[in-house]
């Protein structure tokens, strides 16, 4: 079939979920339109697709889900058997019920998740997990997906004749997990507010971003990140005992997972 036009709307709280959208993206022959979704105020409800077009969609595991916020932002979008291309991006324990939960948003918006992967990212609480990924192997591995999808493609007529693939998980999914670690303001925090303009659960109030809404936040550290004056963070000693123990039981390399349809 005949694809004019590729997108790739994607959630990423730290960058590395977008890395790993890139890397997919690199490796296609039509230079691809970006949409990001993870700020809080991003609209995605007048966004629609025809069937000539290929989206690619990229979220982040958090214990074993996509954060909501992703996903009611990825429902939003209309498509019209439009082709699409599904990443849950893990860090390096286990995407659990998250692909399943991707290949289903799309589906229910109109999409045909006919290649699914989950790749491997550095951890964004516990950077000492997977670190720098996705890495070499992990791009080579990625490209060799995205060749082999856009090779599904070219060989079927219409997105009528594309095949959804049996992927991990379980339905109903399991519970979005409560992730203990919220970050706080230290004092170096000058209020500039960049940290509750680009928090995705709105958690900070933007007339007091030293504070945050322990109920709602995500714990993606998105704040962490783009903080100017590193003035935000976690418990260090509290992280520093968790990521010890996660690194006993998952410290072990893990391999990206790819599923396309037959």
């Amino acid at each position: 079939m005949q694809i004019n036009k590729i997108s790739v709307v994607f959630f990423s709280a730290t960058g590395r979920t977008r890395q790993a959208a890139e890397l997919l993206a690199q490796a296609l022959p039509l230079e691809a339109q970006w949409l990001d979704v993870t700020a809080p105020l991003a609209r995605t409800d007048a966004q629609a697709f025809s069937p000539e077009e290929l989206v690619v969609f990229a979220a982040p595991v958090y214990g074993g889900r996509i954060p909501p916020q992703a996903s009611r932002r990825f429902a939003q979008l209309k498509g019209n058997r439009t082709p699409a291309i599904v990443l849950a991006v893990f860090g390096n324990r286990d995407y659990d019920d998250a692909l399943l939960e991707m290949q289903d948003i799309a589906q229910s918006a109109g999409f045909v998740p006919f290649a699914c992967a989950a790749p491997v990212a550095q951890h964004s609480l516990m950077p000492g997990i997977a670190v720098w990924r996705p890495d070499e192997q992990d791009a080579q591995k990625l490209a060799a997906f995205a060749q082999q999808s856009w090779q599904t493609l070219q060989a079927v007529p219409s997105a009528q004749e594309l095949q959804v693939p049996a992927v991990k998980g379980s339905r109903p999914y399991k519970d979005y997990p409560s992730i203990p670690f919220k970050p706080s303001a230290s004092r170096a925090c000058v209020q500039c507010g960049m940290c509750a303009r680009a928090c995705p659960a709105g958690a900070i109030p933007p007339g007091q971003p030293n504070q945050t809404d322990k109920a709602r936040c995500i714990s993606c550290m998105r704040c962490v990140a783009v903080c100017p004056q590193q003035a935000r963070g976690v418990n260090k000693l509290l992280l520093a005992a968790a990521a010890k123990a996660f690194a006993l039981k998952f410290g072990k390399r893990k391999e990206p997972e790819f599923f396309i349809g037959k």
